[in-house]
């Protein structure tokens, strides 16, 4: 079975600035694909040319096999002829309306009978849990309510995608978390197939088969959620994902290993695996990044690879972790984490360690 959407170097230009650049990928059937990254990185504007909101200027379109967008070809299929369920950021919820009008209105719009419209509405707002709503006004909703609204809107004339705009962003944070819980649920018992843009982190690892980190109109790394985070390709994924921690140095090749001599911390140094990095000669400048959970600190031992002496400069309890902030003997400021359950005073002197399998190393 094919691709059910596929983008093949899709670019779009506003005037001098370029917004989408040459993207391209595909999206298997039951996947959850999220487009993750900053704000100004071309996803929405991506998502909007998925959607027949904007048209490319460069690029292909297909849709289960069907070229639908083709700018050579001037090749432009509308939006409604596309069957591609959408929700906004807004949830765009007419306030005119009952929830049953709100959801049948697409199935109007496609002339669907009466009978038809009344069996397909019924069906769709029991999935979603708003089951003896349909007569409320839209305007008496909260919030999730609106949100659910708008999801059943998306699905009552079963799309060949679903494509969602930061769904959860108007939401408070406890809703938000209940929600993506939910979505995540209704997805997998439908099977259905989701183009997801976001610039929450979190989302994108809860809700996300794969994840395309985005900066400046292209893709920086695409993967399973826990590849990206745990073996990001670029210090963009790296730092725009959690906290990094970089430790700068020269590499040392030795047996298998690289030896990564840490600039200006007198007799320190960080052994990695030599295969975790590109191929650098001895004596590059690397960075050796990793994520402050990675790391622990401990009382001082003896001189030994991966143990940096460092003093600890601030503490801050957060419940359910103690996050320090420690300064190594060269100036080094770096943010670590701690159990709360064993804590350091400030002033205390203590090494940090770094386990090489966590480290993720780039030429400077």
């Amino acid at each position: 079975m094919g691709a059910v959407l596929e983008l093949r170097g899709i670019t779009k230009r506003f005037g001098e600035v370029t917004a989408v650049d040459g993207l391209s990928f595909a999206i298997e059937p039951g996947e959850v694909f999220t487009l993750l990254g900053p704000s100004g990185c071309g996803k929405s504007t991506t998502l909007r040319i998925v959607a027949g909101l904007e048209q490319p200027d460069d690029g292909q379109l297909l849709l289960n096999g069907r070229l639908i967008v083709s700018a050579q070809e001037r090749l432009f299929l509308p939006p409604e002829r596309r069957n591609m369920g959408m929700v906004f950021q807004s949830y765009a919820i007419w306030p005119h309306m009952t929830v049953f009008e709100n959801v049948a209105f697409p199935l109007r719009l496609r002339r669907e009978p009466g009978p038809r419209i009344r069996e397909r509405v019924r069906a769709v707002l029991q999935l979603v849990g708003l089951e003896g709503l349909e007569q409320r006004p839209a305007t008496l909703l909260s919030g999730g309510q609106q949100q659910r609204v708008a999801l059943a809107r998306a699905l009552v004339y079963n799309p060949e995608i679903l494509l969602l705009d930061e769904p959860l962003s108007n939401l408070d944070a406890k809703l938000r978390e209940h929600m993506r819980l939910e979505l995540r649920s209704l997805q997998r018992r439908l099977g259905i197939t989701v183009l997801f843009v976001t610039h929450d982190q979190t989302e994108a690892m809860t809700l996300s088969d794969r994840v395309a980190v985005m900066n400046a109109g292209r893709l920086e790394q695409v993967g399973p959620p826990s590849e990206v985070y745990e073996r990001p390709a670029t210090p963009f994924v790296h730092d725009f994902l959690g906290r990094a921690l970089i430790l700068e140095g020269v590499a040392r090749r030795e047996a298998g290993l690289m030896r990564v001599e840490l600039a200006g911390e007198e007799g320190c140094a960080l052994l990695v695996p030599d295969g975790s990095a590109v191929q650098l000669g001895d004596g590059a400048k690397i960075a050796v990044a990793c994520r402050p959970e990675d790391v622990r600190l401990e009382l001082p031992g003896p001189p030994a690879p991966n143990r940096v002496p460092v003093v600890v400069e601030e503490a801050a309890y957060l419940g359910e972790r103690v996050e320090y902030s420690v300064r190594t003997a060269g100036g080094r400021r770096l943010l670590v984490f701690g159990p709360r359950r064993e804590r350091y005073p400030v002033g205390a002197r203590l090494d940090l360690v770094l386990d090489p399998r966590d480290a993720t190393v780039w030429p400077l």
